[in-house]
């Protein structure tokens, strides 16, 4: 069952803790479409729905979170269900669920019940594939799981502990393991700021090639590994699912000037991201820091799509990602092959007066060559032109400038060539250092 609670008031469900978002953009949305959204991500894991419905509340219940009346009314219909021959183990609950709320909702619905950041923990922990990945999930789950150990480890009630009359059920293993888990994070902190450490090792190789780098973000499922795809011929997992995508992947691209570029997909954002699981992604995220480009993936068939944007954009705040930072962002609008031929052509129109998107359909192709000229355009505008002589038997030196920048023009005359280079700022630094070693 997934239900997705929400004030009749029109404001958003409580979040534990909201990544960053623009205030007002959570009301934005519509309930069906969150509804919609955590069936999705409930499928991602392959729970099985049998029931799904919104929730009005009047105001939120410190016990249960909803009113008393809709948990007897949501625990008949799971009766009715298993009386029916029907088997239904797991509530979903579309909203921030406190330990309390939890264990009383268990106990009225007589079902697991899992909130929304421990059902994003768990499709993490299905997607994870490197060890990196499965570091950084670990890392978000222990966070998570700290504070609710009184309500879910129940063989603790079998313990004996505490001091005297001081002492309670429990109370001594239950201080065990928080240590044994508060130790667990220290240990997988350390391996995750190894991960960091050569991350940075990994870029600083990357610029002595060098090659700008293009980060895909967006919200989960706008297409942005299927973009990847379309634009490397790779073969990323793609599919129409929430968070299909986990692990980050990277590879070159060359785009339409004959400049290298390499194209990095990225673990997809979404509303009410958890700032414990930021916190624990930040190594992943770090190249979208560093990315000389980054390109904003947005599904614009999608009811919601401005309010998705939203989330993305907050959660960029966070990592210090924006425009006024000196951040290039540039938004792709995929999609368009889902859009009936009026909603197409009223985008084309919104994107003539919107200098920095593009319309394009990952799916079949259409405006993805205009895409890449746009990237290379993009990356060419905080390019250096030098002019350069170079003897015509110096071969190495002409291969590097072809290789590490975009040769404009080149004569000989002489014995001398005399070329017109775009090079990048790093560029140009270590093309003097290796005119100074005269190599």
């Amino acid at each position: 069952m997934v239900i997705h609670p929400y004030l009749k008031a029109g404001r958003a469900p409580p979040s534990a803790a909201l990544a960053s978002d623009k205030p007002g953009a959570e009301a934005k949305r519509m309930p069906d479409a969150r509804l919609a959204e955590a069936a999705g991500l409930a499928r991602a894991i392959a729970l099985e729905i049998c029931h799904a419905e919104v929730v009005p509340v009047s105001a939120w219940r410190p016990a249960t979170l909803i009113g008393q009346g809709k948990v007897e009314e949501l625990a008949a219909r799971i009766e009715a269900i298993r009386e029916a021959g029907g088997r239904l183990d797991v509530v979903v609950v579309d909203a921030a669920v406190s330990p309390v709320q939890q264990r009383n909702l268990e106990r009225d619905l007589k079902a697991k019940v899992i909130d929304r950041t421990g059902l994003i923990l768990e499709i993490f922990g299905a997607r994870a594939r490197t060890r990196e990945g499965r570091l950084q999930v670990e890392l978000a789950h222990l966070s998570y799981q700290r504070s609710r150990l009184v309500r879910s480890w129940t063989h603790l009630e079998r313990q004996r502990g505490g001091f005297g009359f001081l002492g309670g059920p429990g109370e001594s293993q239950l201080e065990m393991d928080r240590r044994i888990i508060g130790e667990r994070i220290t240990r997988i902190k350390a391996e995750l700021e190894q991960v960091v450490n050569t991350r940075g090792l990994h870029r600083r190789a990357r610029q002595k090639v060098p090659y700008p780098v293009v980060a895909l973000v967006g919200y989960t499922n706008a297409g942005k590994s299927t973009l990847f795809n379309r634009l490397t011929r790779a073969e990323v997992f793609a599919k129409d699912l929430l968070f299909a995508t986990l692990d980050p992947t990277m590879r070159a691209v060359k785009l339409p000037s004959g400049r290298q570029v390499i194209l990095s997909d990225t673990v997809g954002f979404i509303s009410d991201l958890p700032t414990h699981l930021v916190a624990a992604f930040r190594a992943t995220l770090e190249e979208v820091v560093a990315a000389d480009l980054v390109l904003h993936v947005r599904d614009m068939s999608h009811p919601d799509h401005p309010a998705q944007a939203e989330d993305v954009r907050g959660v960029l705040a966070t990592l210090g990602v924006t425009p006024e930072g000196g951040h290039r962002i540039l938004e792709a609008w995929n999609k368009i092959d889902n859009l009936a031929p009026e909603q197409r052509q009223m985008l084309e129109n919104q994107i003539e007066r919107q200098a920095d998107a593009m319309a394009i359909s990952a799916l079949d192709g259409s405006g993805c060559d205009r895409l890449l000229q746009r990237i290379d355009s993009e990356l060419a505008g905080s390019q250096v032109q030098l002019d350069i002589t170079l003897p015509a038997s110096d071969g190495a030196s002409l291969a590097w400038l072809h290789r590490h920048g975009e040769v404009k023009a080149m004569r000989e005359a002489e014995g001398v060539l005399h070329l017109a280079v775009a090079l990048s700022p790093g560029d140009v630094g270590r093309w003097e250092k290796r005119r100074g070693d005269g190599q």
